[in-house]
């Protein structure tokens, strides 16, 4: 029933001419998540979120192509709801937000693996150093906003791992107090530029 549905979805969207074209779109600033959880102590995952970024891509719904995504996060807005652990996180045993400012996505292509999903392979910079990163991406929804700005928007939810250590963050990874696996999480509406 759910690939029958996709089907239907993929082909009403082809029959769409105003959607048959690629289409810049910017992350909702109001509706957008970025959040990683990380290991501490083994005992549990720790969660933050990014409240400060910006973020955009072009996407044609009949093709299912995707270029020219980047997403900007301002490192020092990080947040993990303890005032202690954000400052420390913030210093250079972390993010080292006074020298690195910023940390930045970047890809240039995508690769569906059905009408709804997919993987995004790119590069994050962060600490000054870039590494290959990939998203998996599922498109939850596509449709014209209900309300508010009616745009067109594609809501969509992404998951990927950074390891820490490969950017040279190596603080408390060796005696296991805080993992090295970072899970990234980001949820998004994603509105069509005008």
């Amino acid at each position: 029933m759910k690939k029958l549905l996709g089907s239907l979805f993929a082909i009403s969207i082809a029959a769409t001419p105003a959607l048959a074209e690629p289409h810049r779109y910017e992350l909702d600033p109001e509706h957008t998540t970025i959040a990683f959880m990380v290991d501490h102590l083994g005992y549990a995952d720790t969660l933050g979120v990014f409240l400060d970024f910006a973020g955009s891509f072009s996407y044609d719904m009949e093709t299912q192509t995707l270029t020219d995504v980047e997403i900007t996060v301002n490192t020092k807005s990080v947040e993990s709801f303890n005032e202690a652990r954000d400052n420390h996180v913030r210093n250079k045993d972390f993010l080292n937000v006074a020298e690195f400012p910023v940390m930045t996505f970047t890809a240039s292509e995508g690769t569906p693996s059905s009408e709804t999903a997919g993987t995004i392979e790119g590069e994050l910079e962060l600490l000054g150093q870039k590494h290959p990163l990939k998203l998996e991406v599922t498109l939850n929804k596509a449709a014209n906003y209900p309300f508010g700005h009616s745009r067109f928007t594609l809501g969509i939810s992404a998951r990927g791992t950074v390891i820490r250590s490969q950017y040279g963050m190596n603080y408390a990874v060796d005696n296991g107090f805080v993992g090295d696996e970072v899970k990234l999480i980001i949820e998004t509406e994603a509105m069509r530029m005008e």
